[in-house]
């Protein structure tokens, strides 16, 4: 039985709703209602980013379903190690990923678990790296490495300077939402119940 805070996480204004089955699973888990309103937060700002890209760069192939089940379960070890939603830990990172493969998820959509935070390991991918921005611009932290290796896989059709400033633009934009988005996840407890 979902407890009823971890409900109001998932179905309270103003974020928006996870992807179902994102949101099926975080309620099997039992999932701290501190996390599922963090992966809200960060799955509208990744969808925030989606849309942009499709506006500002349409020729860009992404896989939008991926970045935005990425981004609404990128954190979903935390079940696992819930000292990490207050804390300092990396071991969500693989558990997580193992616990949605194990959980039926698809490689190209739990790898993000493992991704999120290694935005430079070999083979990443610009999936990968809007998951990982999501995870960083939605509480105003700007990381100039990682929008640096967006930029790289956007730069192309328009000229490295224009697609830094448009996203700098964007990031700036979505930073000045996070006090709203940092106390709609800390409205919530750590635990369920």
């Amino acid at each position: 039985m979902t407890s009823a805070a971890l409900h109001r996480a998932l179905t309270d204004p103003p974020s928006r709703p996870l992807p179902p089955e994102a949101a099926a699973l975080l309620r099997d888990l039992d999932a701290p209602p501190r996390l599922a309103a963090h992966l809200r937060a960060v799955h509208g700002v990744a969808a925030d980013l989606l849309a942009w890209l499709a506006a500002r760069h349409p020729d860009v192939p992404v896989d939008r379903e991926a970045v935005l089940f990425g981004a609404a379960t990128h954190d979903i070890g935390k079940c696992l190690h819930p000292a990490e939603l207050s804390g300092p830990g990396s071991a969500h990172e693989p558990d997580g990923h193992r616990l949605l493969l194990a959980r039926g998820v698809p490689e190209r959509l739990a790898r993000f678990a493992r991704t999120h935070a290694s935005w430079t390991g070999p083979g990443t991918t610009l999936e990968d790296h809007l998951v990982s921005l999501a995870d960083k611009v939605w509480k105003a932290k700007r990381v100039p490495g990682l929008e640096q290796l967006v930029v790289g896989r956007l730069a192309g059709a328009a000229p490295a300077w224009q697609v830094f400033m448009e996203l700098d633009d964007l990031l700036t934009r979505i930073a000045e939402g996070a006090d709203a988005r940092l106390a709609f996840q800390n409205a919530y407890p750590l635990a369920s119940g």
